[in-house]
């Protein structure tokens, strides 16, 4: 009982401190450790270098190359004026009558493409808030309006997504990028629908008490459209990561002959790489592409490159600290009453796993966190599970990766707190509907997702 009070406090301290703003690469090895101690642990440093390290070590192993690779590709994007001009474009197109599907589509395009979430927010913002001021439109429905393209559907529910938290799966249920593409479409519609409703009739609330765009000290510079690259050569970097992933993927790997994987020192197969492989190489073929096509618009690659390489450390080293003190929680005796419990909690491994992940990812305030730690403690029971009923692993990737977008977003997320620092706002101005959007639309979906599973729709 002692083991299992330690471990809840341990979560609660976590989510707490994260919040209160001190570092994960902190929190995560000495809160490990403190549940280690409440629950009998033999040696903290035994437990520190023999379990936390390895469990960060394994998960930078496995997914550096995307977090770098898609960090870089978001730098280009970004400052070579790709990424405004995009979501220039696409704002343009729909009209300052429909701000808030302008502000959603434009974000959702550049996510989907494979632009980090973190970038996105930088390119974006100013568009909108200029969009949403001559709109007259409250700037506190800007974060929930870059939310909803850029947290939710374009990250773990649309098949095809590049972003890490739905190549995470892969590594586990050797699928891909497309796992469960009708599941995960209908999931996209039902997570986007409710969003447009609920901000559209936030719209329209506050225009009866004619509120307007409201008094706001602004951090940048009036949006400009000189010496942007044009939307064509914009909108090509990301073609070619999608174009590319789907042929290497469904035609080029499949037609090799890779036996050879199947022997030392590789002793893997195909199916088990190929989702990934895949996706870096497409990535790489996307940032060739855009240096190239936009060389007139980026100052320098280098530094753009060096940048991107850069930013792309704190991210994953935050990721794999969260992935340690899961092993470290995974490894502790009262553990396995905890782990008994969530697998048990429902007869249906749907539900099982989706409680699993959104409750893990809403703990550590990470959707790439939250579910690393489901699926590397019991990715292999869910797995074996579906199996022993016929199910296809393709639903358990989509699943989980909807599961974990759900309470990640709570009010200490680091992206969260990021786009709200970028914007300007607080949590007191804009959480209430970023939270409305980011968070009831994906708890809407699954169910639905699950239900239409069991008919046997992938």
């Amino acid at each position: 009982m002692i083991g299992i009070i330690g471990v809840v406090v341990s979560l609660g301290l976590l989510m707490y401190l994260a919040y209160r703003g001190v570092s994960v690469l902190i929190l995560a090895p000495v809160l490990a450790l403190l549940a280690t101690l409440a629950g009998g642990g033999a040696s903290i440093l035994a437990t520190y270098t023999e379990i936390y390290m390895p469990g960060l070590a394994n998960f930078i192993r496995q997914f550096f190359p995307i977090f770098l690779l898609g960090a870089i590709f978001g730098k280009v994007m970004d400052d070579s004026g790709a990424a405004k001009s995009i979501s220039h474009f696409i704002i343009k197109k729909v009209g300052t009558t429909k701000s808030i599907l302008a502000v959603v589509l434009s974000t959702a395009i550049l996510t989907y493409g494979g632009v980090s979430v973190y970038v996105v927010a930088f390119a974006v913002y100013p568009i909108g808030a200029t969009l949403f001021r001559e709109s007259g439109i409250p700037k506190r429905l800007l974060p929930a309006s870059i939310g909803l393209g850029s947290f939710t559907f374009t990250m773990t529910a649309l098949p095809g997504s590049p972003q890490i938290q739905n190549a995470i799966p892969m590594q586990f249920f050797h699928t891909d990028l497309y796992a469960a593409p009708i599941l995960g479409t209908i999931a996209a519609i039902i997570i986007f629908i409710w969003g447009m409703y609920w901000l559209n009739r936030q719209v329209k609330k506050a225009a009866t008490k004619s509120e307007g765009y409201g008094e706001h000290k602004e951090s940048f510079k009036m949006f400009e459209t000189d010496n942007l690259p044009s939307f064509f050569n914009s909108l090509l970097p990301i073609l070619v990561v999608f174009a590319l992933n789907a042929l290497l993927l469904y035609i080029i790997f499949p037609r090799m002959n890779t036996s050879f994987l199947q022997s030392p020192p590789f002793n893997t197969t195909i199916t088990r790489v190929q989702g990934t492989w895949s996706l870096l190489i497409a990535l790489v073929a996307g940032i060739i592409v855009c240096v190239f096509v936009n060389r007139k618009t980026l100052l320098s690659a280098k530094e753009s490159i060096n940048s991107g390489a850069m930013g792309s450390l704190l991210p994953i080293m935050n990721t794999a600290s969260e992935v340690g003190y899961g092993n470290v929680i995974a490894a502790l005796a009262a553990f396995t009453t905890i782990q008994s419990v969530l697998v048990d909690i429902s007869p249906n491994i749907l539900v099982s796993q989706a409680i699993t992940a959104s409750t893990l990812a809403g703990i550590t305030g990470s959707a790439a966190g939250g579910m690393s730690i489901t699926l590397g403690v019991m990715g292999e029971t869910f797995l074996q599970r579906a199996h022993e009923i016929g199910m296809s692993p393709q639903v358990l990737h989509r699943v989980v990766a909807l599961g974990a977008s759900g309470l990640d977003t709570l009010p200490h997320n680091g992206a969260v707190i990021t786009l709200l620092t970028i914007t300007g706002l607080t949590h007191k101005q804009s959480y209430k509907d970023f939270g409305m959007v980011t968070i009831i639309g994906p708890v809407i979906a699954i169910p639905v997702v699950i239900i239409l599973a069991g008919f046997g729709i992938v």
